[in-house]
């Protein structure tokens, strides 16, 4: 990120990255529990931002069930080092 008023980051491109599907199964079972009224945010466009990653991962994790879930968040909570 840069503070120069014009920026060297083309905010109108997509970005593009991978993600584990752990991971995503995770995120989209997290994102379609939260409530996104009480989310705690600075401006209205983190929200929003959490929103198109909801849409995103949505596309993905759609028809995970609960068993997909358990076994995802095993996997992902193996790999973190920082607990």
């Amino acid at each position: 990120m840069t503070d120069d008023a014009t920026g060297s980051v083309d905010l109108d491109s997509h970005a593009e990255f991978s993600l584990w599907m752990a991971d995503v199964v995770v995120l989209y079972h997290w994102l379609m529990e939260l409530d996104f009224d009480k989310l705690p945010v600075s401006h209205r466009a983190e929200k929003q931002a959490l929103t198109d990653l909801l849409a995103q991962v949505e596309d993905w994790g759609l028809g995970t069930t609960e068993k997909d879930l358990e076994r995802a968040r095993e996997m992902v909570a193996r790999n973190m080092g920082w607990e």
